[in-house]
């Protein structure tokens, strides 16, 4: 389930099985147990720092160096397969809404201006919008389909970057240092409702169920240049979006640039940075999401998801 190596960084999981929902580290392709690796190490006293994604965040890098030491040196008694467990969004459920930038890619902004009948005029500013928390979901759980609220649902892969230390005002030559790590995001989009007259775009990218994230987060460390990760998704197997974040209209540091000057960014914060071109409805003929679709996102070196659309008013074909 994972991609690369934990030498790189850590790779952090949100998990759930029988005993409840659970911090991890990737290990030699399983997942550690955090706290109980910590319990069996004798070190109880970091359990609060353990006790999920935020409150690791929180703790800084005093906490993210205890991390490094318990999966270095833990008994192999706390590892877990893959198989064993759910695997959750990393932060399931995020403080705020997730922040989200529109049109970021210059061919993504092309497409999708014709799509809609505009001239093509890429954007001079970052185009800022959010998704609300109840949107998050995992990386391998299905993604609901109510054709009585959407009908032209729509994928989008991205990079998320997700904030460690906060600021207000932060200057671009530290932008990046105030990075935890790195994820997977799928912005599924309901077209139907985004283009609905007036500004709808928090409507149609809202919806229950319609962010993916995982399936893990890689920490900043890990990621040597943000700015040169290849992105692919595919929908039953045929790819419909590759690309790398090089081709960004505007990179990562300014993003956080334009965030920090009006508001306060904070630990736990998610960024996603937008989506290249491919998306469906851009497509000759128009392609939507439809039950039984069987979406693949991933990020080479960080991971990959699986979600299935399945109608939640019927059963998802085969």
């Amino acid at each position: 389930m994972s991609s690369g190596s934990e030498e790189t960084g850590p790779r952090l999981v949100t998990f759930r099985d029988a005993g409840g929902v659970r911090l991890g580290a990737v290990r030699r392709g399983r997942i550690l147990d955090l706290p109980r690796a910590a319990a069996l190490s004798g070190h109880q006293e970091h359990a609060e720092e353990l006790r999920d994604m935020l409150a690791l965040i929180g703790g800084g890098a005093t906490a993210l160096e205890r991390v490094r030491a318990l999966v270095a040196s833990a008994p192999g008694e706390g590892e877990l397969a893959w198989d064993a467990v759910e695997v959750l969004a990393p932060i399931p459920r995020p403080r705020k809404n997730i922040f989200c930038l529109g049109r970021n890619y210059a061919e993504h902004a092309a497409e999708s201006l014709r799509a809609i009948g505009q001239e093509v005029q890429l954007p001079t500013v970052p185009n800022v919008f959010t998704k609300a928390p109840t949107s998050v979901t995992g990386p391998f759980a299905d993604i609901p389909f109510d054709a009585t609220v959407s009908q032209r649902m729509d994928w989008e892969v991205e990079l998320a970057v997700i904030i460690g230390h906060g600021g207000r005002h932060i200057a671009r030559a530290d932008a990046l240092a105030h990075i935890w790590g790195y994820t997977v995001l799928n912005d599924i989009s309901a077209r139907d409702i985004q283009n609905r007259p007036g500004v709808q775009w928090f409507l149609g990218k809202s919806l229950d169920g319609s962010c993916p994230m995982g399936p893990l987060i890689l920490t900043a460390d890990g990621v040597p240049d943000p700015q040169h990760l290849r992105l692919t998704l595919s929908v039953n197997g045929e790819r419909k979006q590759d690309d790398t974040t090089a081709h960004m209209i505007f990179d990562i540091a300014t993003i956080i640039v334009t965030l920090s000057q009006v508001l306060t960014l904070e630990p736990g914060d998610i960024l996603a940075t937008g989506t290249p071109s491919g998306v469906g409805f851009a497509r000759t003929p128009p392609e939507f999401l439809k039950p039984g679709d069987l979406l693949e996102s991933a990020i080479v070196g960080i991971g990959a998801m699986r979600n299935r659309v399945v109608d939640v008013r019927g059963h998802a074909s085969a």
